[in-house]
C-alpha cells in the first residue's frame, strides 16, 4: 500500500464488507444515502401533490421545482445542518428548502419525521425483497435442473452423519430445494403483507392533517389513500402511532434469518460432500486453496454463505428486542438498531443467495467416488435381501441369518482392524451354503434397487412443487453469476 494512499485516505475508514466484498450492486443502492433521501424528497412530493389536489394553497410551480431537484442531494451542507439541529430530517427540509426557495413553505407540510423515514423503510425494504425473490428463484432453478439429472443416481444416505440406507443425489438435492421452496413462500409473502405507513401525523392520530383541511375527516383520508397510492402501495396500516408497529420489521427479518438457516444447512452438506470427494463446487483453474498447501480444494463458497448466514441468522434477535421496547407510540431508541440491522439482514440475504447462485450452476459431481462409497457400505445393507432370496431357494431363515451375522462381523473387522475394503460379497460367494443364489447375487447388490421411489420421487416433486413455482420467475434471466471474490 503506498503511502500517498493512506494519506489520501483511500484505506482508512471502515467499510462494511456486505458493501465491499459481498452484497450486490443493486441491493448496496438500495439501502444507500442517495436512494434514501431522494426517496424522502418524493414523498414530500407525493404530499404536496395530494394537498394540493385537495384544495390546499399548493402550486403547480411549487411542485415542478421541486422535481427538478429530487436527486440533487448536497449531502455536505446536509452533514452542516444535522451538526446544527441534531435532526436528520429537518437538516434535509432544510437544504432542500434552500434549493427549492418556491416551495419552501410547503415542503413537509403537516407532517412527522417518521413520514419520510418510516415509508421510506417500507419502500426500500419492499424493494429488498424484489431483488432477493429473482435470485432465490434462480438457485431454485439450477437446483431442479440439478436434481433431475441425478434422480437415479444412487448415493449413501446418512442419519445421524452414519451411513444409512441408500438414496439418490438428486432426491437429496430436493431436500435443499423443499427448504428453499418454504423461504420463497415466506418471503413472497412477508413483500406482499407489507403496507404504507401513510400520512398519519406525530401520534398516529392525523390531528395536523385535521387541523390543515380545516376539520374535514374525509379529506384526511383521501390525503392518506392518495399518498399510499402515489408511492406504489395498495394499502397502508390503519392505525399506527409515530411509527409503524416493529413487528413488520420482526416479519421481514423472520423470513430472512430462516433462510440464512437453509441455506446454512445446504452449504453444509456441500461441505460435508466435498470432504467425501463426492461432490465439489466450482473451483477456477487459477484458484488457490491453502497458502501452504497447493493441492487443497477448500469449499470456500459454501463456508463464506455459512458465515454470512449465521450473521444473518442473529439479526432477528435485535428486532424481536427493538419491537419490546417500544414505549406507547415509540422511542428513539429504535433508530440507531434499525440502521444497522435491516441492512445488513437485506444485505447479507442477498450476498448467500448470490454465492450459492454460483455454486450450484457449477456442481461437480463424482460419480466412481460416490459408486466407491456405496460399494463399501452396500453389502451390510443387503444382507436382507440375501436373507430373502436363501428362504426362496427352500433355506432356513435362522440358519442363514447366523451365517450372515458371522460372515459380517469377519468382513466389518477386515474394515475397522486392518483397514481394508469391506469382502463381505467375497465371503458369501466362497461359502458353500450360498451355492443357490450366487447366479443372482450381482442382481441382490444392485444399487439402483437399494433407492426405492427415489427417482421418481424427484421427478413428482419437480413437477408438482418446484416447477409451478418458478413459472412466477419465467422472465427471469439466469445467467452466470460471477463472484469478484
Amino acid at each position: 500500500m503506498s503511502t500517498s494512499k493512506v494519506q489520501n485516505g483511500d484505506y482508512c475508514d471502515y467499510r462494511s464488507p456486505l458493501s465491499t466484498r459481498y452484497a450486490s450492486k443493486e441491493m448496496r443502492y438500495n439501502f444507500s444515502d442517495q436512494n434514501k433521501f431522494s426517496t424522502w424528497r418524493k414523498l414530500w412530493i407525493y404530499l404536496a401533490k395530494a394537498e394540493m389536489e385537495l384544495g390546499l394553497a399548493i402550486t403547480p410551480e411549487q411542485i415542478a421545482e421541486m422535481e427538478a431537484c429530487v436527486n440533487d442531494i448536497d449531502f455536505e451542507a446536509v452533514a452542516k445542518e444535522e451538526k446544527a439541529t441534531r435532526h436528520d430530517v429537518m437538516a434535509h427540509v432544510h437544504v432542500f428548502s434552500e434549493q427549492c426557495p418556491l416551495a419552501a413553505p410547503i415542503i413537509h407540510l403537516g407532517a412527522t419525521s417518521c413520514y419520510v423515514g418510516d415509508n421510506t423503510d417500507l419502500l426500500t425494504l419492499r424493494q429488498g425483497f424484489d431483488i432477493l425473490l429473482p435470485k432465490l428463484a434462480g438457485v431454485i432453478r439450477r437446483l431442479a435442473k440439478f436434481a433431475f439429472e441425478n434422480r437415479k443416481l444412487p448415493t449413501l444416505g446418512f442419519t445421524h452423519l452414519q451411513p444409512a440406507q441408500l438414496t439418490t443425489v438428486g432426491k437429496r438435492a430436493t431436500l435443499w430445494l423443499q427448504d428453499l421452496l418454504m423461504d420463497e413462500r415466506a418471503i413472497r409473502r412477508a413483500r406482499n403483507d407489507l403496507r404504507f405507513r401513510g400520512v398519519k401525523g406525530t401520534t398516529g392520530t392525523q390531528a395536523s392533517f385535521l387541523q390543515l383541511f380545516n376539520g374535514d375527516d374525509e379529506k384526511v383520508k383521501q390525503l392518506d389513500m392518495l399518498v399510499t397510492r402515489m408511492a406504489g402501495f395498495e394499502k397502508h396500516y390503519a392505525v399506527t402511532g409515530q411509527t409503524y408497529s416493529r413487528k413488520v420489521d420482526i416479519e421481514c427479518l423472520n423470513v430472512l434469518s430462516s433462510l440464512g438457516s437453509t441455506v446454512h444447512k445446504i452449504c453444509t452438506d456441500i461441505r460435508l460432500l466435498a470432504n467425501m470427494k463426492e461432490i465439489e463446487e466450482p473451483f477456477e483453474s487459477t484458484q488457490i486453496g491453502s497458502s501452504a498447501m497447493p493441492y487443497k480444494r477448500n469449499p470456500m463458497r459454501s463456508e463464506r454463505c455459512c458465515s454470512v448466514a449465521r450473521h444473518l441468522m442473529t439479526l432477528v434477535n435485535n428486532v424481536l428486542h427493538t419491537a419490546a421496547v417500544q414505549w406507547m407510540e415509540r422511542t428513539l431508541d429504535d433508530s440507531a438498531n434499525r440502521r444497522l440491522t435491516l441492512s445488513e439482514a437485506f444485505l447479507s440475504a442477498d450476498s448467500i443467495l448470490m454465492t450459492l447462485e454460483n455454486i450450484t450452476e457449477g456442481l461437480v459431481v463424482y460419480p466412481k467416488v460416490i459408486a466407491k462409497h456405496v460399494a463399501q457400505e452396500l453389502p451390510f445393507m443387503s444382507t436382507e435381501n440375501v436373507i430373502m432370496a436363501m428362504v426362496k431357494a427352500g433355506g432356513d431363515r435362522q440358519v442363514c441369518h447366523e451365517k450372515i451375522r458371522v460372515l459380517s462381523q469377519e468382513a466389518g473387522a477386515q474394515v475397522k482392524q486392518h483397514g481394508l475394503d469391506n469382502d463381505l460379497v467375497e465371503r458369501i460367494k466362497k461359502d458353500p451354503y450360498f451355492a443357490p443364489i450366487l447366479p443372482q447375487l450381482d442382481d441382490l447388490l444392485d444399487p439402483s434397487s437399494f433407492v426405492g421411489r427415489a427417482p421418481k420421487q424427484v421427478v413428482e416433486f419437480l413437477e408438482e412443487e418446484v416447477y409451478p413455482v418458478l413459472k412466477n420467475y419465467k422472465e427471469v434471466e439466469i445467467g452466470n453469476v460471477e463472484l469478484n471474490i
